[in-house]
């Protein structure tokens, strides 16, 4: 069995001052600084790909507003792409370094590369995985929690059933875990922590939000879909990801057409050209409307609450 906790005085903050177990997934082109206070604020974990900043120094800008106004609130975190195509790595490594982000995220690749630095200064390291092996290998390396992506999540998704996910890596790890995959209720995320995850990772639902850096059209389709309109293909990226039917088709997307290998800056190349193909995972029916984080982050509480309740009075 194996444990990392970095800083065991944040992993302990990290549950005080949060107002339900929920981690806002890093989403590419639609987390910004809004979105990761607004969350931070209202007691979540905000969070977004460093890359989403244009260049470094861009990155140190945002931080530094991050930085200060989450100050007292729920920590936040950063997601860096540790894949070697990354040639942006140990630029940003630093600045993230120098404002001593709480958590980092890895992702797309081997977390020891983040893991020494991170921990050096006194942050978390959660690394997401979607299979077994990977998960075995992000432990072994010494992150503190691991995202399990199932089957369901947005974008660049898992493919395991989340029980049977979730019941493996606990035979080998029982540090945090935080399980994505239409993650849109509070009840949802009760059920996660049942099987025996800690924390829910919530995507879709946050890119309605009035903060996201999504645009009106994009935000109007996820309110008119349903799960029939998410559509698993890797004719995107050449990776298995969750899309909206409809963007590809307003796109004339050629789905026989898929790039050849992963690259991390072609497929972001490709994102950029295809900045209307707009992904959403299976629990994008329970998004019905546009509303603040605020209000996103009181329902999601009020439903937890609510099945927490329900549990207790069951088992008395």
């Amino acid at each position: 069995m194996t444990t990392r906790l970095g800083n065991p005085d944040l992993a302990a903050a990290l549950t005080s001052r949060l107002s339900v177990p929920v981690v806002v997934g890093p989403m590419f082109l639609i987390s910004g600084p809004d979105l990761v206070i607004a969350s931070s604020r209202a007691g979540v974990v905000g969070s977004f790909p460093t890359l989403n900043a244009r260049s470094p120094a861009i990155l140190d800008e945002w931080l530094a507003r991050m930085t200060t106004e989450t100050e007292g609130h729920a920590p936040f975190a950063a997601n860096m792409i540790v894949h070697q195509s990354n040639t942006r790595i140990d630029e940003d490594m630093e600045v993230v370094a120098n404002h001593k982000v709480p958590i980092v995220i890895s992702s797309v690749g081997n977390p020891s590369a983040v893991v020494e630095r991170v921990h050096r200064y006194g942050g978390l390291v959660f690394a997401d995985v979607a299979s077994l092996k990977h998960a075995r290998r992000s432990a072994e390396a010494g992150v503190d929690g691991l995202i399990l992506l199932c089957a369901g999540s947005g974008g660049n998704t898992g493919w395991l059933n989340p029980f049977a996910f979730v019941g493996a890596v606990r035979e080998f790890f029982d540090g945090p875990i935080v399980l994505a995959g239409a993650m849109t209720r509070g009840r949802y995320i009760h059920a996660a922590q049942q099987v025996g995850a800690d924390f829910a990772y919530v995507g879709t639902s946050f890119i309605a939000t009035r903060e996201s850096l999504a645009n009106d059209h994009y935000r109007e389709m996820l309110v008119a879909s349903t799960a029939d309109d998410v559509i698993l293909t890797d004719a995107v990226t050449g990776i298995p990801a969750n899309m909206l039917r409809q963007s590809l088709q307003n796109a004339g997307f050629d789905k026989g057409h898929k790039p050849e290998g992963f690259n991390l800056l072609k497929e972001i190349e490709v994102l950029k050209a295809w900045r209307d193909i707009w992904s959403a995972g299976h629990g994008v029916g329970d998004v019905t409307r546009v509303e603040s984080v605020a209000d996103l982050v009181d329902r999601l509480r009020q439903d937890y609450q609510a099945a927490r309740s329900g549990a207790r009075a069951a088992a008395a």
